[in-house]
């Protein structure tokens, strides 16, 4: 049986762990996979610069379940950590049981200062999200 890794850190809620910036990281760097649930544009504006991440985008996330070991301690992770919470839940549904959600996804990951690589072509910005575009540099 696999030690559950992700058990010593975050909380629980719903049924959920979910860690901070801080707590993934660690994790990570005792053996815990990320799994980032965000399509590819915005994987292309900002990812994270993390060794081994697997990119299964949240839209076709049941049908690439295949990608994510079922061996290993699993982090999802998006933008905020609301799409990453859905996914947690089909793959608790689909029977994996070391998992966790990041909560605040790449925006509190970049926050708490960990790596993330950046394209400042295609930056987005704007004075509200409904302007959202990529930026002139």
């Amino acid at each position: 049986m696999m030690e559950d890794l992700l058990s010593k850190w975050g909380m629980v809620s719903g049924g959920m762990r979910h860690l901070s910036a801080t707590e993934a990281a660690d994790a990570i760097k005792q053996g815990a996979i990320l799994v980032d649930v965000r399509p590819e544009p915005l994987v292309a504006i900002k990812a994270f610069a993390v060794e081994g991440i697997i990119f299964c985008p949240y839209f076709d996330f049941e049908e690439n379940l295949g990608t994510i070991p079922l061996d290993k301690p699993v982090i999802l992770a998006d933008a905020a950590g609301l799409r990453s919470k859905e996914c947690l839940q089909i793959l608790i549904n689909k029977g994996y049981t070391h998992t966790a959600n990041l909560a605040g996804g790449i925006m509190d990951w970049e926050r708490d200062g960990f790596p993330v690589i950046k394209n400042p072509g295609k930056e987005l910005n704007g004075p509200c999200l409904c302007m959202l575009r990529p930026g002139r540099h």
